[in-house]
């Protein structure tokens, strides 16, 4: 087949479908054949097929139905089965029971249960939300490495050996009923958080947009599972930040932190949403991760009614957070609320102390400790520190703004 420039317009619309819909593509044809390998290979081949037929009939007008159609047509080769079957290659296959199929979870959707599925107890646990991503989402190990702090080609690997685990010793998951339900939530919050992250990050959306996806995906977990308390708080967590999207940047594109973005750009509908979803899940007086992360963007939108940020209080939380659920990006964090709460020597310690490998390309350390460094008057290893993060930066936006001095 000839070459075609990545620019032509049939490599454009497989690309732009691929980045947009290749987790609920994949989600639809599992659905028909349970066999997740099974349905990602024949997709492969509909793109394939999809950049040799287009170019003589034009692009469909419906890019995605088209390429079901040919997946599942290719699905439907006995050839073709045999060998997915034989090869398996990144096999989780999906079998239904005839006790599921019968009184079967109502799913309100094929990716969240496909989701569900993959947070089965014999997958190794570091490797569940990252496999969701990947499988189900439709992430590659790039943006999955970068989420994790990890470097791609050691995602990519554990990634490889996850699948090769499950094809050698033939696992078979079933649709978990609801009482597996609670047991598998964990996993299957930190996989939509992690694609919310992803379309947080992408100001261009050239994932199509994975933040709606991510909130579409929270609001069916919480009609799923309306006592689960941390799925409200992830919900509200993702429309408290959702509710800011429109006052992050200028109207040229330039970079604005919430510490000066305009309230009234906010979306108030959201953010009262989100603290109907935070107080009801306070009601169970039991800590969660993502209720505190949810917190801590409650007391932020008070600034509009104080017209102050309570940076005590948010300290407060981070310190509830970093004990009772440290990561990098909360230690980080935790370190510039510090800082901003007029105490940056305690955030510098904090922040070197939480110093590991993971922090040579984590662009949020080095922001944070050039933001700290200023305010102890150090502005010397703050230019330093201000050279790495912009370095690291992947948004040019903000690259610009850390060049004139912004602070982290």
């Amino acid at each position: 087949m000839q070459k075609r420039a990545p620019s032509d317009p049939f490599s454009k619309a497989a690309e732009t479908t691929a980045r947009a819909s290749y987790g609920r593509l994949v989600a639809l044809l599992a659905s028909r054949t349970r066999d997740i390998a099974g349905a990602e290979d024949a997709l492969s081949e509909a793109f394939t097929a999809a950049l040799r037929v287009w170019p003589k009939t034009g692009v469909p007008d419906n890019p995605e139905a088209w390429l079901i159609v040919a997946a599942r047509r290719s699905l439907g080769h006995d050839a073709r089965r045999r060998r997915v079957r034989e090869a398996a290659a990144g096999a989780v296959e999906i079998i239904y029971e005839e006790y599921a199929e019968r009184m079967p979870v109502p799913f309100p959707d094929e990716r969240l249960k496909l989701l569900f599925v993959c947070a089965h107890p014999a997958i190794e646990p570091n490797i569940r939300t990252p496999l969701m991503l990947q499988t189900v989402l439709g992430l590659d190990a790039v943006r999955i490495a970068a989420a994790y702090v990890t470097p791609p080609a050691a995602m990519s690997q554990r990634l490889v050996r996850a699948k090769s685990k499950i094809r050698d010793a033939g696992l078979r998951f079933e649709t978990p009923d609801q009482e597996t339900l609670p047991a598998r939530l964990t996993d299957v919050l930190n996989a939509i958080y992690g694609a919310y992250g992803v379309g947080w990050d992408d100001v261009n959306q050239s994932d199509g947009d994975l933040a709606a996806e991510a909130i579409f995906l929270g609001r069916l977990v919480v009609s799923l599972l309306p006592g689960a308390a941390e799925a409200k708080g992830l919900l509200a967590l993702m429309l408290y930040c959702e509710a800011r999207r429109s006052a992050r940047r200028t109207i040229d594109g330039g970079f604005i932190p919430l510490s000066e973005q305009d309230p009234r750009l906010w979306s108030r509908d959201m953010i009262m949403e989100a603290e109907q979803l935070l107080i009801q899940a306070a009601h169970t007086a039991t800590f969660g991760r993502f209720q505190c992360e949810a917190a801590i963007q409650s007391v932020h939108v008070q600034r509009p009614l104080t017209g102050r940020s309570n940076w005590q209080a948010i300290v407060q939380l981070y310190d509830l957070l970093a004990e009772r659920a440290p990561s990098l990006g909360v230690l980080v964090g935790r370190a510039a609320a510090y800082g901003h709460s007029g105490d940056p020597a305690s955030g510098l310690a904090q922040l070197d102390a939480a110093a590991d490998e993971r922090i040579a390309n984590y662009q949020p350390f080095w922001a944070t400790r050039a933001h700290l460094l200023d305010l102890l008057g150090r502005s010397a290893d703050a230019a330093v520190a201000r050279s790495k993060a912009i370095s690291l930066a992947a948004d040019s936006a903000v690259r610009d703004y850390l060049a004139r001095g912004g602070s982290g």
